[in-house]
Formats: C-alpha cells, structure tokens, sequence
C-alpha cells in the first residue's frame, strides 16, 4: 500500500500539550493513515546549508523555543532515529550531496505534532533540514526523488505553516487577519488545483509578502504537494487562521479505509 502523504500547520508548541482541536485534528489524521515503518518530517525549525538528513540512531526532543510553560520543556519524545532511513535519503536524492547528521534531535515542528499523532512514539523519525537559501523549485524537484519513500512504507511530513507572520500577530486578539484568510484560501486553492509549480513560485510573488516573509515555515508544504501522484485525493483539516497565521493542513493520498 502506497503510504500518504501529510503537511501539518504546526503553530504554537503548547498545541503539543493541549488538546485543542488542533491537537485532535492530528491524531484524527493519524486515524486515518496506515501505520507507517518510518517518518521523515521536514520541519520549518531545522534551516540548512545544503541538504542534511538526520542519522541518530537516538535523537534528543530539542526545545528550541523560550518563554513557555515548564510542563512543555518537561516534554520528552524518544521516538527512535534510523540510520538506515537517513541513509536511504541520502541515496535517492542524486541532484546533490545529502549530509548525514548524527548530533541533531528532532525539534518541536517535529515532536509537538507528533506527540499528538503517535504518542507512543516507537516509530522511528528521521528529519530532513531545509536549505532556505534555495528557492521553491529547487525544493519541489528535490521532494520528487523522494517518491520511492511512499512505497516503502515511510510517512513524509511536512511541518510548517502555509501563512505565518509572527510580527503582524497580535496575540491579545488573535482574530483573522483579511490578508492572511485571503492567502489561506488561494493557496488551498492552488493545492487541490494540483498548481505545483505555482505553489513553489508563491513566496516569491508580490502578494506573498505578508503571508510568506520568509520562507522556512511554507517550504515544507512543497515536500508534501512535490508527492501528490494523479488521480489520488487530496483533503484539508484543520483549517484556521488565529491572527496572522494559517493552521490549514493537507492529507493527499489518504483512503478512508486506512
């Protein structure tokens, strides 16, 4: 069986340890996958120079955030690494050199979605960095080598926001933003149309300037659309816009069987 394919808006960490809705909505989607044999999330919180994939057999829980609660630093997912995963990666991907790393844990773009999803957490997780200094086509071409994943059994997962603008978000009064529901719904629009190279062109676009003012957290959403295959259903959940950032998330793939 051909696995789906997963992009979370991940927003707040403190999701990670409530159950909102947005925490529901991700194991409801966990629901409805087959259990996958690996992960490999691209999440917006690991920038690189390059492509690097993780390979610790035992990652740490990074908590690279501040300011928050002491109950979500206690956190801990120890899920485990695979080498073997990091090395599969970097085999496939044959339009560049993929560095495996073996320091790197898996941050909170990572575990606070997965602490939801698969709270046992005995599925190994490999994470793949995101080089921001390429542009989206480079990363859409770079998500395509990694197809053969899906009939391996392995979940790719992006991780990120399709709108996300700390700056502008006022977190008194985090109502929707007009910009930010008008950015939401055109680039839904753009992913059930299966416009992918309309997807990777987007933050470049005028319009992309106040939902997109950099790119590390949309990227990811390329590494899930980059896989969509035809004929195969593509469904949204999750679908919000606290303030200046959009919570949407895609399931491509997915049978209501699974």
């Amino acid at each position: 069986m051909k696995m789906p394919v997963l992009f979370v808006g991940h927003g707040n960490p403190m999701n990670a340890i409530e159950r909102n809705d947005f925490h529901l909505g991700w194991a409801a989607a966990a629901r409805r996958l087959p259990r996958p044999k690996a992960i490999l999330c691209v999440s917006a919180h690991w920038e690189t120079h390059g492509a690097a994939v993780t390979a610790a057999a035992v990652p740490e829980t990074i908590h690279d955030f501040y300011g928050f609660p002491k109950a979500l630093f206690d956190v801990r997912y120890p899920a485990p690494g695979d080498p073997g995963l990091a090395a599969r990666v970097a085999a496939l991907v044959t339009s560049e050199r993929v560095r495996l790393d073996p320091g790197r844990g898996l941050d909170h773009g990572a575990w606070s979605v997965l602490v939801a999803m698969y709270p046992r957490a005995d599925i190994p997780v490999v994470q793949l960095g995101i080089d921001t200094g390429r542009d989206g086509a480079h990363h859409l071409a770079l998500a395509r080598q990694l197809a053969p994943l899906r009939d391996e059994g392995v979940l790719v997962l992006g991780s990120g926001n399709i709108v996300h603008n700390l700056r502008l978000f006022d977190f008194r009064d985090p109502k929707p933003l007009g910009w930010a529901l008008e950015a939401d719904a055109a680039i839904r629009d753009m992913i059930a149309g299966r416009r992918h190279d309309a997807l990777a062109a987007y933050p470049e676009r005028p319009e992309a300037r106040l939902p997109v003012p950099t790119p590390e957290h949309y990227l990811p959403l390329l590494y899930a659309v980059a896989l969509q295959q035809d004929g195969e259903e593509t469904g949204f959940f999750n679908v919000a816009v606290p303030g200046s950032v959009s919570m949407t998330s895609v399931l491509i793939g997915a049978r209501d069987e699974a």
